[in-house]
């Protein structure tokens, strides 16, 4: 197999509403951006992949509008995934160890302050027996935290101790919407108070991976990606166990994760009680570094999030503060599809 690494990321910074921007305006700082980082130009990039919802922008075929972005003029090698860009990339990974190309770019957006997002996240339930019944993605993430509650896995004090530690570390990042103190308040959905639930927002990402001695070429401690998996649950809520995510674990264990210990774990963990599920499933000790960019509940763009934590992961091993990191990244209903991927850099 080729060793592939990402060698770049960008976001974003992430706001409540960025409706002055289209996607196209949103997107094309991220990827001169992206770009800038690796100098090259999108005439030197062998493959490009997105992830986008087209229920987010409300229109057909919305994502190839966002090729305006890019530059698709010459006819570039271009692929969409409905799906978060954590899963674009893992297309564009598969494509890199073909041969087919030696560099890839791939993107992400989501733009949720036009519409309900805890409506439009209902179209992805079972259409026979749930979605008729319309339960919204934050009434679904509170069943799920009240059966770990009643399993005694957690309690509101702990669950509300994630939503602080989440916001004190998104401090220090400037991309993230919300940081600092978390006004608990009333429930939104019980037992999930404000500080338990993502903030809605708009936002864009975008990685760059490289095969091999390119990537060294284009950065000077590349993130390469040791192993990667992704797989998913039963539809049916009612067949699942909320409290666990086999998935998530079968998936770290196809990836290599339980090899060798890592220091550091982006989990894609919209909800307080979503990480304590995360942490049991990824056998995460308290030695490891947990969202230290703050995670889900500082900054949540639909269908960019769980290309972020593969980013920040990332990141954190150019910058020399990470040597094997666990990113991981979600879709669906109390988690009900999990990727994970394990990035390590060069030895010092």
């Amino acid at each position: 197999m080729r060793d592939i690494a990402l060698v770049a990321f960008a976001q974003t910074d992430h706001r409540r509403t960025s409706e002055e921007l289209s996607e196209v305006e949103m997107l094309m700082p991220v990827l001169h951006d992206v770009l800038g980082q690796t100098g090259l130009k999108t005439a030197d990039i062998g493959f490009t992949c997105s992830g986008s919802s087209d229920y987010l922008a409300g229109r057909a075929f919305s994502f190839t509008l966002a090729l305006d972005g890019v530059g698709a003029w010459p006819p570039i090698s271009e692929s969409h995934v409905e799906m978060d860009g954590a899963w674009a990339l893992y297309e564009a990974w598969t494509k890199l160890l073909t041969g087919d190309a030696d560099t890839a770019l791939v993107y992400s957006y989501g733009k949720s302050s036009p519409g309900s997002v805890r409506d439009v996240l209902t179209r992805q339930l079972d259409p026979y027996y749930v979605a008729p019944l319309w339960p919204d993605s934050v009434a679904l993430a509170a069943l799920q935290a009240r059966a770990l509650i009643d399993a005694g896995d957690t309690d509101e004090p702990a669950l509300a101790a994630v939503g602080a530690r989440s916001r004190a570390d998104a401090a220090a990042n400037s991309h993230a919407q919300v940081r600092g103190s978390v006004p608990q308040g009333e429930y939104v959905v019980r037992p999930l108070r404000t500080g338990d639930c993502p903030p809605i927002g708009d936002g864009a990402a975008a990685v760059i991976l490289a095969a091999g001695e390119r990537a060294r070429e284009l950065c000077a401690r590349p993130a390469w990606i040791r192993g990667i998996d992704h797989r998913i649950e039963a539809h049916g809520l009612g067949v699942r166990d909320l409290t666990d995510s086999p998935s998530a674990r079968l998936a770290a264990e196809k990836a290599g994760a339980f090899e060798r210990p890592v220091d550091t774990a982006e989990l894609h963990a919209p909800f307080s009680s979503q990480e304590v599920v995360l942490r049991k499933a990824l056998r995460l000790g308290d030695d490891v570094r947990v969202n230290p960019s703050g995670g889900a509940l500082a900054a949540n763009p639909i269908m960019a999030a769980g290309l972020i934590r593969i980013g920040e992961a990332a990141a954190r091993i150019h910058r020399g503060e990470s040597d094997r990191a666990l990113a991981h990244a979600t879709s669906g209903p109390c988690l009900q599809q999990n990727l994970v991927a394990v990035l390590e850099g060069d030895p010092r």
